[in-house]
C-alpha cells in the first residue's frame, strides 16, 4: 500500500524531518535522476523494471503534490513517534524485567530460612501423597480364603495363641449383605454401629456378589446390643451376627465329641452350616423389605 511506503526513499532522498524540509526542485531532480537509472530501456533483462519504473513515477507524484506530501510527511512522523514509544517502553519493561529478576535473585539465594521451609514442604507434599497411596491399596485390597478375623487391624493378640482372645472376640461382630441396592461403606457402617456404643475399628471385605464386615466394638455390651438390632437399609438389610456364636447346653460342645463323624458344632457354625444359616436369614430380611414397599 502507498501509506506504508517511504517515497523519500524510492526516489534516493532522505526521509524523516529532513526530507520535509527538501524543496520541489530538489525533488523533482532526484526524480530525473532516479529516472534515467530505472527506466525499462535501460533495463531490458529486469522483468520487474516495469513495475520499479512506475512506483517511482508514483512517488514523484506524491511528493509534488503539496497536500499530499504534507499529509505523507506527518504520517512520517506520527510512525517515528511511536516507534520511539514502542522502543522506550520495551527498555523501560526489560530494565523492570531485570530488576525484579536480581530482586527474587538477592531474595532467596543467601536466605536459608526460605530454602528449609520449600524442602519441608516439599517432603510433607510428598509423605502425603505416599500416605494417600497406602490407604487406597488397603482399602482395595482383599484377603484371600483367610477369614476376616486374620485382619491385624482388629482386636489384641493373646499372649498364647498369637491372635484374638476369647474377650476380644465377643466384642466382634460380623456383618454380611448382598451386592445389590445400596452398598455400604466402611464410614457408613461405623456410623450405624456407634448408635450401641463406641467402634473400635470396620474392616472391609468384598466380593463381586457379596459384601462382608468385621466390626470391633469397645464392648462386649454394645456388641450384643448391635447384634440382631441393626439392619441397615431396607433396600439391602444387613445380617448381624457375633464373630464367635455362643453354643447352648441342649448341644455338645466344642469339647464334647461328637457322634457322626463329623465336624464339631462350633466348627460346623462356623463353616459351611454358618453360611446357610447367614443366607437364610438375608433372604428373610429381603422379603420382609419387599412387602413393606
Amino acid at each position: 500500500m502507498d501509506v506504508d511506503i517511504d517515497h523519500y526513499v524510492i526516489l534516493g532522498l532522505p526521509s524523516g524531518e529532513e526530507g520535509s524540509k527538501l524543496s520541489e526542485k530538489e525533488i523533482t531532480k532526484a526524480y530525473r535522476s532516479k529516472a534515467l537509472e530505472l527506466h525499462p530501456d535501460k533495463r531490458p533483462d529486469d522483468p520487474n523494471a516495469h513495475a520499479n519504473f512506475h512506483k517511482l513515477q508514483t512517488s514523484y507524484q506524491i511528493l509534488k503534490d503539496e497536500k499530499a506530501r504534507k499529509l505523507f510527511d506527518d504520517l512520517i512522523r506520527v510512525k517515528l513517534q511511536k516507534r520511539q514509544r514502542q522502543s522506550q517502553q520495551d527498555s523501560k519493561r526489560r530494565r523492570m524485567m531485570s530488576d525484579l529478576e536480581e530482586r527474587e535473585r538477592t531474595a532467596f539465594a543467601d536466605d536459608p530460612t526460605a530454602r528449609a521451609r520449600g524442602e519441608e514442604e516439599s517432603i510433607a507434599r510428598k509423605l502425603k501423597e505416599e500416605i494417600s497411596r497406602i490407604r487406597a491399596m488397603y482399602a482395595n485390597k482383599t484377603t484371600g480364603t483367610s477369614p476376616l478375623e486374620k485382619e491385624t487391624v482388629v482386636g489384641r493378640k493373646s499372649s498364647v495363641g498369637g491372635g484374638p482372645s476369647a474377650t476380644d472376640k465377643e466384642k466382634m461382630l460380623k456383618v454380611s449383605w448382598e451386592k445389590v441396592g445400596l452398598d455400604y461403606s466402611a464410614q457408613t457402617l461405623r456410623e450405624l454401629f456407634e448408635t450401641f456404643g463406641e467402634v473400635k475399628d470396620v474392616v472391609i471385605r468384598s466380593s463381586k456378589k457379596k459384601g462382608s464386615a468385621l466390626v470391633v466394638m469397645a464392648t462386649k455390651e454394645a456388641a450384643i446390643a448391635a447384634t440382631g438390632t441393626v439392619c441397615g437399609d431396607l433396600s439391602n438389610p444387613l445380617l448381624v451376627v457375633p464373630l464367635q456364636p455362643a453354643v447352648t447346653s441342649a448341644f455338645p460342645t466344642a469339647r464334647e465329641p461328637v457322634e457322626s463323624d463329623g465336624p464339631k458344632l462350633n466348627e460346623d457354625l462356623v463353616g459351611a452350616r454358618y453360611q446357610a444359616f447367614e443366607d437364610s436369614v438375608l433372604q428373610k430380611l429381603q422379603k420382609a423389605a419387599q412387602r413393606q414397599k
